[in-house]
């Protein structure tokens, strides 16, 4: 039997000779990139990006951007900046575009195609098509002269100097800047939105940012058989298993109408055993509570029930939840806090 042949993973990589990277040259990357950049900024022209923004702000369908390659992971990116602000946007593969996708567009919607070079073959046939299906398209392109700009509605320049790739080559320096254009104008939009923090939030839930803007008590607090609740004349030894079970770290004191009366802890236990020995046995927890424990209310916002629990005179690692009849009907937890990403 013939042996195999080897794989790829068998044969022998390539000789390469590498060269040490040292700070000096690192550092002088890192100024030229720069250099690079204000090119960028010292020659936009704002009255091309003025009329961009004000077109996507004034938009009534959704706003597309498609790129190939590295553009293109760019203008996937920028949409799904203007997605997080609320505003309708999608990317367009141009490539499954020619292949059905491009049903999506219609009449009222905006097309953005991100080129350096403005010749890129895939974009300059998705024209025509997107054309046909009523969308405005804008091109935002590096070189001057392109054909994807003559074939557009609108192009924007951006201005290039070089890329940072010593041949000129990788695309490193105009992504930057294709990238740093496109939040930039996403930004502009949310201020002429009047996007409030809260809104922003909404689309965030999973965040914490989003989290704390939406999350209130309520959601976040134990309620019901969770809570380790005991009456005035119990016996603090009787209680033992409630104050320990419910992972609180307290018991919370209540009349036979659920009024809140206090609070016993684990610490006010070991306060209490050390200071009354023996007759703990017969001390109720009435005896020992604490009459002024600090609560909150159902709807407060859970980040600022955080905020409560941690200012002085002492920290403290819960809040029992009140109504305005000052009747139980939770408690949240420090740790139910930082578990729910808080």
């Amino acid at each position: 039997m013939g042996s195999l042949p080897p794989s790829s993973m068998d044969l022998p990589l390539p000789a390469t000779s590498k060269s040490p990277i040292d700070q000096p040259t690192l550092l002088n990357l890192f100024k030229s990139q720069q250099n690079h950049l204000n090119y960028f900024f010292q020659n936009l022209d704002l009255s091309q990006t003025l009329s961009f923004t004000q077109t996507l702000l004034d938009s009534s369908g959704t706003i597309f951007f498609t790129g190939v390659g590295k553009s293109g992971f760019v203008a996937n990116k920028i949409s799904q900046t203007l997605i997080s602000l609320g505003i309708r946007a999608a990317f367009l593969s141009p490539v499954d575009a020619l292949h059905g996708d491009i049903g999506a567009l219609s009449a009222p919607d905006i097309l953005v195609l991100f080129s350096k070079s403005g010749n890129t073959d895939e974009l300059l046939r998705l024209v025509p098509c997107a054309r046909a299906k009523g969308a405005f398209l804008v091109s935002v392109t590096s070189v001057q002269g392109n054909a994807l700009a003559s074939v557009c509605d609108m192009n924007v320049h951006l201005p290039l100097e070089r890329e940072l790739c010593p041949f000129n080559l990788a695309p490193v320096t105009s992504t930057a800047i294709q990238m740093v254009f496109g939040d930039t104008v996403a930004i502009a939009l949310m201020g002429a939105r009047n996007l409030t923090k809260e809104e922003y939030a909404v689309n965030h839930p999973a965040g914490r940012i989003g989290k704390s803007l939406i999350f209130k008590v309520k959601d976040v607090m134990k309620k019901q058989d969770e809570l380790p609740i005991c009456r005035e004349g119990d016996l603090i030894m009787d209680q033992l298993v409630e104050l320990t079970s419910k992972g609180c770290g307290c018991l919370l004191v209540i009349d036979q109408q659920y009024h809140l009366i206090g609070t016993f802890t684990d610490g006010d236990l070991r306060r209490t055993l050390k200071a009354s020995g023996e007759a703990i046995f017969k001390l109720s927890v009435g005896d020992m509570c604490n009459r002024n424990p600090r609560t909150i209310g159902p709807d407060t916002m859970a980040v600022d029930a955080m905020k409560k629990m941690e200012s002085p005179p002492s920290p403290v690692q819960f809040l029992p939840v009140i109504n305005d009849q000052n009747v139980l009907i939770g408690i949240v937890t420090l740790h139910g806090l930082v578990s729910a990403g808080l």
